[in-house]
């Protein structure tokens, strides 16, 4: 019998998941992969609400972490199946959690008889399978795999004590600046998205792991106009440019399914994404061209201080807002914000070492620089 959820935030958002995972599901049924089952509402609700429960206790003094997947065993390849189905309750999630903090590890869980139990672990899940993880004390996310298993998972909701935030799939709040809309517009939306994959986001990723922070500038290729708005000499530039990632991006489509492929590209994205740890920004192509790192920006003597940005994030319901560039962050956000006011046609990418994550890019509508934040795609 499922206990009563006490987590009020999950009743609240436990239909709109519901929802999204039948439409998605849907979409995808085509597909010639496996797919997962949508879940009930009142599943979702009582997973979301054991494991908000376990986020808050601790074992040997360490706060739960961990990560679960909603599915049969026999949906998963060589999974580990415990002897005994073990009830999903906070107590025993607290107890199991530490087998499964390694990324990629879930704990399998599903629902039979009316009743929630874990059956065991599996590092192998169909495709829009429900995911959520415990990211901290009240922090959980709520996601799913991607259709191909390839890249990370798509992020539906982030739940924080009572705050509850709704990834915006459309991505609404940045219709007015088609410069975010065509650099964003490879992200990894909440439905099948065959053989592909979103650099930016590979790439955020790689950079919020390394906790350093860091600054990229995409300019356009074969343009010089960005040496105007950074100080000289750059400290290291990259002759030849570094094509790693460009030369696999220009490799034919069906290449992309192959394991060989996916590897050897999430390489090339950490060796991109070990530059930015470096002082200074990471400068690249559009065409994703390493040209240099370490480079130091400056206002272009032709150019003003930046006085106003606009600020977005992804989340249902979120409205726009207009600020003061100091009010965004720190000296990379400002560095950032003037380098996009002065360079119309560039894209900067900044994590913060707290892991925040905002894209910058002109808006020609608004005439102002656009802060887009999307750090709840990123968790």
């Amino acid at each position: 019998m499922l206990s009563e959820p006490t987590y009020l935030a999950a009743r609240m958002v436990a239909a709109d998941i519901e929802e999204h995972f039948i439409n998605h599901l849907a979409l995808a049924a085509d597909a010639d992969v496996p797919l997962a089952v949508a879940p009930e509402v009142h599943i979702i609700e009582s997973v979301i609400d054991a494991c908000f429960w376990a986020s808050l206790r601790q074992e040997e003094g360490r706060w739960t972490r961990l990560s679960i997947a909603l599915l049969k065993p026999e949906e998963s390849k060589q999974p580990l199946r415990f002897n005994t189905r073990i009830r999903l309750t906070p107590h025993n999630l607290k107890k199991l959690a530490p087998a499964v903090e390694t990324p990629g590890i879930h704990m399998g869980v599903y629902y039979e008889d009316d009743e929630l139990y874990v059956w065991g672990t599996t590092h192998d899940i169909p495709g829009i399978c429900f995911v959520i993880e415990v990211i901290e004390p009240g922090l959980l996310v709520i996601k799913h795999s991607r259709i191909d298993g390839f890249g990370k998972f798509v992020n539906v909701a982030v739940l924080k004590g009572d705050q509850i935030r709704l990834v915006d799939e459309n991505n609404t709040a940045i219709s007015d600046c088609p410069a975010l809309v065509n650099s964003l517009a490879q992200m990894p939306k909440l439905s099948y998205m065959p053989n592909t994959i979103n650099l930016l986001v590979e790439l955020a990723v790689t950079i919020r792991n390394h906790r350093r922070g860091g600054l990229v500038l995409i300019v356009p290729t074969n343009s010089h106009e960005w040496k105007q708005s950074v100080v000289h000499p750059v400290n290291y530039q990259v002759q030849p440019a570094y094509m790693g990632i460009h030369d696999l991006i220009a490799e034919e489509c069906s290449r992309r399914k192959d394991r060989d492929w996916q590897e050897n590209i999430l390489r090339a994205i950490e060796i991109v994404g070990g530059f930015t740890a470096v002082d200074g920004a990471t400068i690249m192509t559009r065409d994703y061209k390493l040209l240099a790192f370490g480079a130091k920006v400056a206002r272009s003597a032709i150019s003003g201080p930046v006085e106003q940005l606009i600020v977005t994030e992804p989340v249902l319901g979120s409205k726009p807002k207009r600020i003061h560039p100091a009010q965004n962050g720190g000296t990379r956000h400002l560095a950032a914000a003037q380098f996009v006011h002065d360079q119309h046609d560039a894209i900067a990418l900044v994590a913060s070492q707290d892991g925040n994550f905002t894209i910058f890019a002109w808006s020609e509508e608004l005439n102002i620089v656009h802060a887009h934040r999307i750090d709840v795609l990123l968790m």
